[in-house]
C-alpha cells in the first residue's frame, strides 16, 4: 500500500481473490502481507489420466497487473506436453495474448483445460508432445506415474 491508497493492481488482486474457490482449483496469497506472490492448487479432472492429481502453482504478480500477466510456475514435476522442466507454462495467454480482461479464475480455468486439451504444436516438452499425438496409452501411464507422485508429496 502506498500512501494515496491501494494500487490498482492490489484492487485487481483483492477482486480476484472472490473468484478463486473453485471445484477445479483454488487460490490465494501466500501470506495476508503480500498480496503480490499467490499459491494454487489444482485439481485433475474428472475421467482424464489426471484425476486425482493435486498440483501445486506459484504465482507472482507484478504492480502491473493486470496489465502483464503473472508469472506461473508448477511446483513440482508435471509431464505435459506445454509444461517446461523447471514448471513453467508455455500458454498463449500467459506469454502473447494477456489481456486485463483474464483474472486469476480464468487463467487457472485454461491451466486446468490444458490437462485434457493439450497444445502438442506448441511443445515445452518434445517428448511429451510425440507422446500424445502418437502412443496416447504411453502418454496416459506417465501421466498416471506424474499424478501418483502429487499425491506422495
Amino acid at each position: 500500500m502506498n500512501r494515496s491508497g491501494p494500487t490498482a493492481a492490489v484492487l485487481r488482486l483483492l477482486s480476484d481473490l472472490k473468484g478463486c474457490q473453485d471445484e477445479g482449483f483454488n487460490a490465494g496469497p501466500v501470506n495476508e502481507d503480500n498480496l503480490f506472490v499467490w499459491n494454487a492448487t489444482l485439481f485433475g479432472p474428472y475421467e482424464t489420466a489426471w484425476e486425482g492429481g493435486v498440483f501445486q502453482l506459484k504465482l507472482v504478480f507484478s504492480e502491473e497487473y493486470p496489465q502483464k500477466p503473472p508469472k506461473v510456475k508448477f511446483m513440482q514435476t508435471v509431464y505435459h506436453p506445454n509444461v517446461f522442466g523447471d514448471g513453467s507454462l508455455c500458454l498463449d495467454i500467459i506469454q502473447d495474448k494477456w489481456t486485463p480482461v483474464y483474472s486469476v479464475a480464468s487463467l487457472l480455468t485454461s491451466i486446468t483445460s490444458l490437462f485434457t486439451d493439450p497444445n502438442p504444436d506448441s511443445p515445452a516438452n518434445p517428448e511429451a508432445a510425440r507422446l500424445f499425438v502418437s502412443d496416447k496409452k504411453e502418454y496416459n501411464k506417465r501421466v498416471r506415474a506424474c499424478v501418483e507422485r502429487t499425491l506422495e508429496e
